[in-house]
């Protein structure tokens, strides 16, 4: 992780950004989760879990669950992350705390739409304000170093096993819902941390790379970088072969239909993949962005 002096700016920005997450998940928990008895994954669902079954304090559950995740947190990512969770938490607690239960809906498809999108649209905007609401991330990279399972598979086991409990405890149409409901809020996550135009990495290969790059610059207003390789070594004619200019280019998730069709105009056997890209900074990128 990069460490530089926050601005007061950025810390009011990120200040405002974590409180209005909270707010956001809290709705999310008291208004269509807890009064449906409706669960979630990760450690909020763990929480839930607890709350319906044992009737423990929600809020209490979750600072307690994520309290030796934040001590962990504090040595594996950060003091200021440590810090900005604890304060997140703590928020969500008073939040819980004093919000009402109260049934939005009764539909349980909206409520599993509805409150895992509210849910993960909060806990999405928490981590854009550099804290997390959640520590099961936490949990996995500490786990990660000690086992060999990828993150996927530690993440997955956590929420199978809650899935599983949840389907004990409220039946099985209740699990299923809560397993939508996860599906919501780690779709909506995605969409608040990387952005709708979430940065998406683009290489063509082609025999006709000189005319696609002047396209590429001049028509999209896209920086390009050049690979040199060769390109051929089809089967049954390994031996054809030709040097070529590899580009790459970084764009938008909306701009990729865009640019296919001005590649395949040029060159309908042109070879396109894309790779998305979590972060992206500098260059046209950042000159495009600050000129909107």
């Amino acid at each position: 992780m990069t460490h530089h002096k926050a601005k007061p700016r950025e810390i009011i920005q990120d200040s405002i950004t974590i409180i209005l997450g909270v707010i956001i998940a809290g709705i999310a928990l008291k208004c269509f989760l807890v009064p449906n008895h409706f669960f979630d994954g990760g450690i909020t669902g763990i929480s839930l879990l607890i709350h319906e079954i044992f009737g423990f304090s929600l809020g209490g559950a979750i600072m307690l669950l994520n309290l030796p995740l934040i001590i962990i947190s504090w040595f594996t990512v950060g003091r200021t992350f440590a810090i900005r969770t604890i304060i997140s938490i703590l928020l969500l607690g008073i939040c819980l705390f004093y919000l009402p239960d109260y049934k939005l809906t009764e539909d349980k498809l909206l409520i599993a739409v509805f409150g895992g999108a509210f849910l993960g649209i909060g806990t999405g905007l928490v981590m854009r304000g550099g804290a997390a609401l959640d520590g099961t991330e936490v949990l996995v990279l500490y786990t990660l170093k000690r086992s060999s399972f990828t993150i996927t598979e530690i993440i997955l086991g956590i929420n199978i096993l809650i899935f599983t409990i949840a389907a004990f405890h409220s039946g099985i149409n209740a699990s299923l819902y809560s397993m939508l409901t996860y599906l919501a809020a780690t779709r909506c996550i995605d969409y608040v941390v990387e952005g709708i135009q979430a940065f998406t990495g683009v290489t063509i290969i082609s025999g006709k790379s000189e005319e696609i790059k002047y396209e590429l610059v001049n028509r999209l207003g896209r920086g390009i970088t050049i690979y040199k390789g060769e390109r051929g070594f089809l089967p049954g004619q390994f031996e054809i072969s030709a040097d070529c200019d590899i580009i790459f280019t970084v764009i938008t998730r909306l701009e990729l239909r865009k640019l296919k069709n001005l590649v395949y105009e040029i060159d309908p056997k042109a070879f396109v993949f894309a790779n998305t890209i979590k972060e992206a900074a500098g260059g046209v990128i950042k000159r495009r962005r600050h000129s909107h």
